[in-house]
């Protein structure tokens, strides 16, 4: 996956368009009845109407380009999401993501710190996200995988493994045939 370089002195107009209609509209989310009509109104909205059936998102949440994010059905999003995502983010499938987790898909040149550097973030169907967990840069997280609480992903994650700990580190390995999909 290529990395994308990106001056933040330098940026588009639609860029900046984006970055200001997210943040309003993740304002305005924030600040409204959580379980209203609208409420999940404005979440499409800020998602672009791109949310799959049956996905649920509990505010408060934020992220600066919501255009770069795809969300699948079945996937339930717990207080306090935060996502980066100027590099992309997709999240497939029956995902679960539990509160205050972050997922940061861009980070900041070593030596040029007006330089983001983006690498697109890819959490596969049936991943269980704990609480507190940290996604970053160009991490792919694999069917069926659970994150525990408070890990910090900073390297691909296989199929059906259960990682923990910052860094985090893979202890074992689920039977991906008890899985009904």
């Amino acid at each position: 996956m290529e990395e994308v370089r990106i001056d933040v002195r330098n940026q588009s107009p639609e860029r900046i368009a984006e970055a200001k209609r997210s943040s309003e509209l993740c304002f305005k989310i924030n600040h409204t009845m959580p379980t209203s009509d609208e409420c999940k109104k404005l979440i499409n909205e800020l998602f672009n109407n791109s949310i799959g059936e049956n996905t649920v998102i509990n505010p408060p949440i934020f992220t600066i380009l919501a255009d770069k994010v795809k969300i699948g059905k079945n996937v339930v999003i717990m207080n306090g999401f935060q996502c980066m995502s100027a590099g992309g983010l997709t999240i497939e499938d029956g995902t679960m993501i539990s509160l205050n987790c972050t997922i940061a898909t861009n980070n900041h040149d070593m030596y040029e710190r007006h330089i983001i550097t983006c690498k697109p973030v890819h959490i596969k169907r049936n991943v269980w996200i704990g609480v507190n967990v940290t996604i970053l840069p160009g991490v792919t997280v694999g069917e069926n995988a659970v994150i525990g609480a408070g890990a910090v992903v900073t390297k691909d994650v296989p199929n059906n493994a259960v990682v923990v700990g910052n860094p985090a580190k893979v202890i074992k390995f689920l039977d991906a045939e008890k899985f009904k999909n």
